[in-house]
């Protein structure tokens, strides 16, 4: 399904901790309509919901929202500490173009909705 790095699953166990998670919380994945390329990233801290699929990997748990499986299927969640910008990255094999701030993707297997000019990034 998606895998998720060393660094990734550190961060998101500390960023669980902070925010006070309950036990059955972890990072949720999804992908909605929206953003500059057509496909928008959506991580929220919840607990699964029906459907979704379960990944855990050095304590960290990541739920994959079950009507986002196909277009997250390979991906690869990393988390970057950059001067300029930290946070976690997806490494998604199914995007086909991503815009330039990285929120949002186009895949090639499957129409893309129309994109919305402001992808979030002010």
């Amino acid at each position: 399904m998606i895998s998720i790095t060393d660094k990734a699953a550190a961060e998101l166990r500390q960023l669980l901790e902070r925010k006070g998670a309950t036990p059955d919380q972890g990072l949720r994945l999804a992908v909605k309509k929206g953003g500059c390329a057509g496909w928008q990233y959506v991580m929220e801290i919840a607990a699964a919901e029906e459907g979704d699929a379960v990944v855990e990997s050095s304590g960290a748990r990541v739920f994959v929202a079950g009507d986002s499986t196909s277009k997250l299927s390979g991906c690869q969640i990393d988390y970057c500490d950059d001067l300029n910008d930290s946070g976690f990255r997806i490494e998604n094999p199914n995007a086909a173009r991503s815009c330039g701030c990285g929120t949002s993707f186009e895949t090639a297997s499957e129409p893309t909705p129309e994109p919305v000019e402001d992808c979030g990034k002010n």
